[in-house]
């Protein structure tokens, strides 16, 4: 989300043809702010961001509803995957949702942690290749547990869970397409 006001911060602002100096000076910030927020290394609160909006001419709506250009990426930090789980289980997704025709995640399972007691089916293909730990995954019925260095590989419309049989985290680094999250 961070990345996501900087990106369109620094579309608004170059649109308008404004420093990011400039800019602070007419909203009343000091300039690394409106640096730090483009970046996404800072989240501004609701009312910094009304006044920085506001200082280019344009309403909050505006601001969340323009249709900005995507920007072609390549690489990606750790800290600039974007967390789509909580609780047992961390999915942390590489890119945007509705980016890519493919969704790459890091998964990180604690000990006894599952995908949850329903079994999962969607369209698609996933596969996945055991980073750390042990997993336990179920396909069709059939259950297999699969240990760091080992993969999977199927379609998503047979039944399937995951889960945690270790006394350890388990990690793992899955794709799954189309995007199912």
């Amino acid at each position: 989300m961070d990345y996501e006001v900087g990106r369109r911060l620094r579309f608004v602002r170059e649109r308008k043809q404004l420093s990011q100096r400039t800019l602070a000076r007419l909203a009343g910030v000091p300039s690394s702010t409106i640096s730090l927020i483009e970046s996404g290394r800072t989240n501004p609160s609701v009312g910094s961001l009304k006044r920085i909006v506001s200082a280019i001419g344009i309403s909050l709506g505006e601001f969340f509803s323009l249709e900005t250009p995507r920007e072609e990426r390549f690489y990606y930090r750790s800290d600039e995957l974007v967390e789509i789980g909580k609780g047992g289980v961390s999915y942390r997704q590489l890119g945007s949702a509705g980016e890519s025709s493919i969704q790459m995640l890091y998964e990180v399972y604690q000990a006894g942690a599952e995908s949850g007691r329903v079994m999962l089916s969607h369209e698609g293909e996933e596969a996945g290749v055991i980073i750390a730990g042990r997993l336990e995954v179920t396909v069709a019925g059939e259950s297999q547990v699969l240990e760091a260095g080992d993969a999977y590989l199927f379609s998503s419309l047979k039944p399937h869970r995951f889960r945690n049989v270790g006394k350890e985290k388990c990690v793992v680094v899955s794709a799954c397409t189309p995007p199912s999250f």
